[in-house]
């Protein structure tokens, strides 16, 4: 009886949350709350509104664009180095793609996986589910440096692993912290006009992707292979360490 009591009460939670985003979703269209972020002149006319406030409004729109993960993040990421400069841009982007990863992470940990099962594509589920049996908080900080990779879903599934939430907000800080510093340089080097510059450095960031993209499934396929022996051995220590 109080089994059922819990699932029915977990129901009634997942169902009240899938609601609440649905509505959210709509109200967003609606209101042209995405087109807005899709917007970089009608954000930073919205920044610049908020006055000496305008950096709190700017940490809360990289938070926002995280938890609402179709949103891209490259036009904020942009946006903040040509608001507030190279340094400046990448302290409080940082910041705001923290907050937002982290609270994407105790999103996916308070409702579990039916939640994360919606949120997150399928695809990204099915490769990644192996980290879901051993912390591997070094693999999923190196999953967090890779160019492109879909951060702000991974920090949804993450919050189903073992991995603390101070652990997370950590790996999540310092592992966006070198793509945050590239786009707020990009953002510097269009407020000054240094339009060569900001060519050269999207000529690099577009070949590292490519890079990237042509050896990523072969880079997944290694991870998984290292973290499930990795996940093996541990395992066989610890059923040593129990039997002597």
């Amino acid at each position: 009886m109080t089994k059922n009591k819990i699932k029915i009460r977990a129901l009634l939670r997942f169902g009240l949350l899938a609601v609440l985003i649905a509505f959210l979703v709509f109200i967003s269209y609606e209101l042209g709350i995405i087109e807005f972020f899709l917007n970089e002149e009608k954000l930073k006319n919205f920044i610049n509104s908020l006055g000496p406030l305008g950096f709190v409004g700017f940490i809360l729109i990289q938070a926002f664009q995280v938890v609402a993960a179709p949103i891209p993040g490259e036009v904020t990421g942009l946006l903040g180095g040509y608001l507030y400069g190279t340094v400046g841009g990448a302290i409080l982007s940082t910041i705001g793609l923290t907050l937002g990863s982290v609270i994407a992470f105790i999103l996916g940990r308070i409702f579990g996986k039916p939640f994360v099962e919606r949120v997150v594509d399928p695809v990204i589920l099915n490769k990644f589910d192996y980290l879901l049996h051993h912390k591997g908080a070094f693999l999923v900080f190196f999953l967090f440096l890779i160019p492109g990779f879909p951060k702000d879903y991974l920090s949804y599934f993450l919050g189903l692993s073992r991995l603390s939430v101070l652990e997370f907000t950590i790996i999540a800080g310092i592992g966006r912290l070198l793509g945050t510093v590239l786009l707020s340089l990009g953002g510097s080097y269009l407020r000054h006009h240094e339009y060569v510059k900001f060519l050269s450095l999207a000529g690099v960031a577009i070949v590292i992707m490519i890079i990237v993209w042509m050896f990523k499934d072969k880079m997944e396929r290694l991870f998984r292979i290292w973290h499930i022996k990795k996940y093996k051995r541990d395992k066989e220590r610890k059923k040593n360490k129990t039997t002597t």
